[in-house]
């Protein structure tokens, strides 16, 4: 076949020509594959971490190290992504993120120790950082102009499909094969796809620029950070501020923000642009964004946790509760996109949230007794609401920024998103542990007859001990069935905040006119605030 005009333009001019064909689709396909690598490293430790505490002799609450870890360390490195992408090309960084994610995988499974693993781990969030918003940028960089709703379809799907699948996939493999293939069944899928990428890219222009790193952003950001998420990790175990180690991270959480703030807003090339946040038609959907997806990750936490620790379910049915949802999330994404097209996508978004918030006033009627096909029935209509939340508010945080600014957009969005994710386990955690501690309290209080309940038991035929360890069973089950649905409740005050917020956002068109690029169909009130 003789080549194309726009091949042999190439060709002329020494360049290898745009993918095109197999390759772009191989291409596009890895670099989803990339992204939800990434963000299924997020969930899929989720229901293994009664296993994993076990194993290496820590309890649950220590356990989920394992998830924070990854998500602070992702959190501090994805704004370090523009600058990387700056100094060495966001196909090349791309390429050594993907192979570099593998390779720590394996790191984490061969773990001996909580240490160790949590050191793996905090490498794992490093490498997987870049690969959330650069896999964004590659796809909007490869799909032409006025394609770009398709790519981001295609970036939701797999940021979406992660957390959802990685429940299931965790707690098969950890029941039937152990919890360190979990690690172990990425090794070869990064880095295959890494180096098939790489033969891929070979050729294609990658440019590099000269850029400094923030050094004191940086450091700044590592502080303020990490000590917020040790204090929410290890508050709820000393008691909070009756704890002088409480009481200074939480000081030098405050100064570091705060001091962060300052710095960034004032140099020149800063670690995370601030600057961004003029732009209204972002600065709403991120934080929209932020406040529905830590909902919902709070969800994904809490589900599994209350699953084993309380209703005796094995890692894979717990898996098995929560993924469930990932039938209608896929089926739906691309129907999302289009009505965020057709539609005003702040309706769209509005209509998604509100829709997860019904799911957890459902889940509020939950049970001791509850069977699994009644719990799976309200996670199996999540699917349809996650996406139409998700898609459209990932596409508005794009949509509202010039084309120069969007790597910076995609950046902040990934960053906050992050952070949320890491912060929401800490918060749920401890909601839930304070909600059992205050429902035992006030049950205990309120048993007036507790003496003659045992006395019957004694007269049944049970020892003193054994009365009383059963009326302790049952008070500790029913507060732990409390404070699971305190923790649903509140999950669906944060959605329905988020359905309210998202209206403060200025209406932004997603769809191109006709004769017009999707970059050119933008509300000005959209674009800047300034």
């Amino acid at each position: 076949m003789p080549p194309s005009s726009s091949e042999h333009a190439f060709s002329v001019a020494g360049m290898v020509p745009p993918l095109t064909g197999l390759q772009f689709r191989v291409a596009v396909l890895l670099i989803g594959l990339g992204n939800f690598l990434s963000v299924l490293d997020t969930t899929i430790a989720n229901v293994s971490v009664p296993t994993i505490a076990g194993s290496v002799g820590v309890s649950s609450t220590q356990g989920t190290w394992v998830i924070t870890s990854y998500a602070v360390a992702e959190a501090i490195t994805v704004p370090l992504t523009g600058f990387l992408t700056k100094r060495i090309g966001a196909k090349r960084l791309f390429v050594g993120c993907y192979i570099a994610f593998g390779l720590i995988s394996l790191g984490c499974g061969l773990s001996s120790s909580l240490g160790m693993l949590l050191f793996f781990r905090v490498l794992l969030g490093i490498s997987g950082g870049p690969l959330c918003p650069l896999s964004q940028t590659l796809l909007l960089e490869l799909y032409p102009r006025e394609k770009a709703t398709q790519a981001n379809v295609l970036w939701s799907v797999t940021t979406l499909i992660g957390p959802v699948i990685g429940p299931i996939l965790g707690g098969i493999i950890c029941d039937d094969y152990g919890w360190p293939w979990i690690f172990y069944i990425k090794v070869p899928i990064a880095a295959i796809g890494g180096l098939v990428l790489l033969v891929l890219f070979r050729g294609q222009p990658d440019p590099t620029e000269k850029a400094s790193v923030d050094r004191i952003g940086l450091l700044l950001l590592i502080i303020w950070v990490a000590a917020l998420q040790i204090l929410l990790d290890n508050g709820r175990n000393v008691d909070w501020f009756a704890s002088p180690e409480i009481q200074i991270l939480a000081v030098v959480s405050a100064v570091g923000f705060v001091a962060f703030i300052i710095w960034e807003l004032t140099d020149p090339n800063p670690i995370v642009d601030l600057r961004i946040y003029r732009y209204l038609g972002f600065t709403v959907p991120a934080f929209t964004l932020v406040v529905g997806f830590g909902a919902f990750f709070a969800s994904l936490v809490l589900l599994p946790l209350w699953l084993q620790t309380n209703m005796g379910y094995t890692a894979t049915w717990a898996g098995y509760a929560t993924g469930i949802m990932g039938i209608l999330s896929l089926t739906m994404a691309p129907l999302a996109g289009k009505m965020a097209e057709k539609i005003d996508p702040r309706l769209v978004v509005c209509f998604g949230l509100l829709g997860l918030a019904s799911i957890h006033i459902w889940r509020m009627s939950f049970n001791p007794e509850v069977t699994f096909l009644q719990m799976a029935w309200p996670t199996f209509f999540t699917g349809p609401f996650l996406v139409m939340f998700i898609v459209p508010v990932t596409g508005l945080c794009m949509k509202a920024v010039p084309p120069e600014k969007r790597p910076t957009a995609a950046g902040m969005a990934n960053f906050m998103r992050a952070l949320a994710s890491s912060f929401a386990v800490s918060l749920i955690q401890t909601g839930w542990s304070d909600a059992i501690r205050t429902n035992q309290t006030e049950l205990a209080g309120a048993m007036k007859h507790n003496y003659g309940v045992i006395s019957g038991l004694i007269h049944s035929g049970a020892h003193l001990n054994e009365a009383v360890a059963g009326l302790t069973m049952i008070l500790e089950e029913q507060s732990v069935m409390l404070a699971t649905l305190n923790m649903f409740g509140a999950i669906a005050l944060v959605f329905l905040a988020g359905a309210v917020l998202i209206w403060f956002c200025p209406k932004i068109s997603l769809a191109p006119h006709p004769g017009h690029s999707s970059d050119d169909n933008l509300s000005m009130e959209g674009i800047s605030r300034d």
